[in-house]
């Protein structure tokens, strides 16, 4: 199980037992965990979001926000402003993109990359738990029928509010998958477009696992399917993002993988909102 916890400790600050030795070689094949830990980190949010939900839909934005930001060390954030300040300094000098791609100090436009991920992500956390709830009738602490018994209002409210709790949980159950389809697509970038520099990235690249790759993607679709439909369109995201890269920087780094599952995490949170709209 080395891979996996490799993949556990490349993806996520969670807790686990440490490998005496390490092989380059097994970072690639760790890559095929990529999908399924990202149901770990998606599991991690919902259930963060769900606790905030039960007092107000920021809260649980909030809450939802914080945890992925926890679980995930903000590896991939700084892979997105990183990115965004070597394209704006680059002034279409392929040297200088990698020169400041490596650079670890952040500039403006990383500082308003970032900003502006957690103010997106924020944002449509809200509007989704907000949209979840309404479509319940409000958030699971305030649904009540109104033909309680006056006799026993404090029982027939908690049974209302926990039959509330697990029917918004039902309705938020994509959100569980969005981490996992945007880990998934790293996967295929790292195979199919060429590595701009050594790294993370070019080591993903060196054995990928075509088998475990479209074997994960069907049982996203399926999930999807079952918990979500608009999901279904996740790839679309994983296209637009190899297009971008492909167009604007004719390969990819570690740095460029991180970004894409940012913008693909954002970019299927506002299918969901859209959704439930």
């Amino acid at each position: 199980m080395r891979t996996l916890i490799l993949a556990i400790q490349f993806l996520t600050r969670l807790p686990t037992p440490q490998l005496k030795t390490f092989d380059p070689a097994w970072l690639a094949d760790a890559a095929r965990w990529f999908a399924p830990v990202g149901v770990l980190v998606g599991a991690i949010v919902w259930l963060a979001v769900l606790a905030g939900s039960l007092v107000d839909p920021w809260l649980a934005a909030l809450a939802g926000l914080l945890a992925w930001l926890w679980v995930t060390g903000g590896l991939h954030i700084d892979g997105l402003a990183d990115l965004a300040d070597a394209q704006g300094a680059a002034h279409r000098s392929r040297e200088r993109f990698l020169e400041v791609l490596k650079d670890p100090h952040l500039g403006s436009f990383g500082v308003l990359s970032l900003a502006t991920q957690l103010i997106v992500k924020l944002v449509l956390l809200m509007l989704l738990v907000k949209l979840g709830a309404t479509g319940l009738g409000g958030l699971p602490g305030t649904l009540v029928s109104p033909d309680v018994s006056a006799a026993y209002p404090g029982y027939h409210g908690a049974q209302d509010g926990i039959a509330a709790l697990k029917r918004l949980a039902a309705t938020l159950g994509g959100l569980v998958l969005v981490p996992a389809w945007a880990r998934l697509f790293t996967v295929a970038w790292s195979a199919t477009l060429p590595s701009l520099a050594a790294g993370s990235g070019e080591r993903f690249a060196w054995r990928p696992h075509w088998l475990s790759f479209w074997l994960c993607g069907l049982l996203l679709a399926a999930a999807s399917a079952w918990l979500a439909p608009v999901l279904l369109l996740a790839p679309l995201a994983g296209v637009f993002w190899w297009a971008y890269l492909k167009r604007k920087l004719g390969g990819m780094t570690g740095d460029c993988l991180g970004a894409g599952i940012e913008v693909c995490e954002s970019l299927l949170l506002l299918a969901l909102v859209v959704a439930a709209h």
